[in-house]
């Protein structure tokens, strides 16, 4: 069987598919690859069903060899990716041959890139997907954790001699420019409020939406943590509740904390609302230090961005 070597793992490199749905009453994370623009992106390129597990690189820094040629695609972070030090441009197909060596380097835009071969990676699921959680010790390999230099990914690679892996091999295919990221430009989020915005000031959200924030160093698959001006409220807590994907919780110090795929499933923050989901994946990609600032979506509008999103890609949710 084909298999991909971990030469180097780089920061933190990771196994993930669209995520494990449905799993909240039992106490874990649903997982998933963080940036969904980016991974649907590569699985597409590659004619991959859109639940193809690939490797999530959060900061690059890692390198790949395969026993096999394979067809690959490179999406998210542009990690000035190279093979045998020949550059190899994101967003698009391209063959990776045996021995070759695949590296990446810290990335030039953006936080996270993620790397797709066409077939996928072959790895046992646990409820319905390999997305690894290592906070919930679930998915991934050797139960959860971040790849290691010398593991060994087992790949589900097309037959040689069908049309479609000469093709792939052969010619390579690109996302056009128009959907491709800028993740050095501004960033905005809009944000669909819930019923505890209530609890909030007409003043305090005049000041949420009216500011801008930094991304914080305190910030990873769980979720974003903000610096910048503080929201004041009376009410420090509630009675600990399911959190949505997207959560804005505001702590007792005032500064939000907005919640990614691997969050906990129960929180007694109080909730402004949530980030859009078409949005969460720009935030996905935003260093510490990138600023962002918030305005108020409208529900039926994001809704319909969600569900073109979602169709095209021909995701069930």
């Amino acid at each position: 069987m084909a298999a991909l070597e971990v030469v180097r793992a780089g920061m933190l490199t990771l196994l993930q598919d669209s995520g494990r749905l449905g799993v909240a009453q039992l106490g874990l994370s649903q997982g998933g690859a963080l940036d969904m623009h980016a991974y649907c992106w590569a699985n597409y390129l590659l004619g991959n069903d859109m639940s193809c597990s690939q490797l999530e690189m959060t900061l690059g820094q890692a390198s790949f060899k395969s026993d096999h040629d394979i067809v690959c695609a490179i999406t998210g972070a542009d990690a000035a990716a190279t093979i045998d030090g020949i550059p190899v441009k994101p967003w698009q197909t391209f063959c990776l041959s045996k021995g070759s060596l695949l590296a990446f380097n810290y990335p030039r835009k953006g936080l996270r890139t993620y790397l797709a071969v066409k077939g996928g990676f072959q790895c046992k699921p646990m409820m319905d997907s390999v997305s690894t959680v290592v906070r919930n010790k679930v998915g991934g390999i050797d139960g959860g954790r971040a790849l290691l230099v010398g593991d060994m990914l087992p790949m589900i690679l097309p037959s040689s001699k069908s049309e479609s892996h000469v093709r792939y091999a052969h010619k390579a295919l690109y996302v056009a420019p128009r959907f491709i990221p800028d993740y050095e430009a501004p960033l905005t989020l809009r944000v669909i409020e819930s019923y505890q915005h209530t609890l909030f000031s007409e003043h305090v959200k005049a000041r949420f939406y009216s500011n801008s924030y930094r991304v914080s160093l305190q910030c990873d698959r769980m979720g974003c943590r903000l610096d910048g001006p503080n929201l004041n409220t009376a009410v420090n807590g509630i009675i600990s509740e399911g959190i949505a994907y997207g959560a804005i919780q505001i702590p007792p110090n005032g500064l939000p904390i907005i919640l990614f795929n691997d969050r906990q499933t129960l929180g007694g923050y109080p909730k402004l609302g949530c980030v859009a989901r078409i949005d969460m994946a720009k935030l996905a990609q935003a260093a510490p230090g990138k600023e962002v600032q918030f305005l108020r979506g409208n529900l039926e509008e994001l809704q319909q961005e969600w569900i073109q999103f979602s169709r095209y890609f021909g995701l069930p949710y």
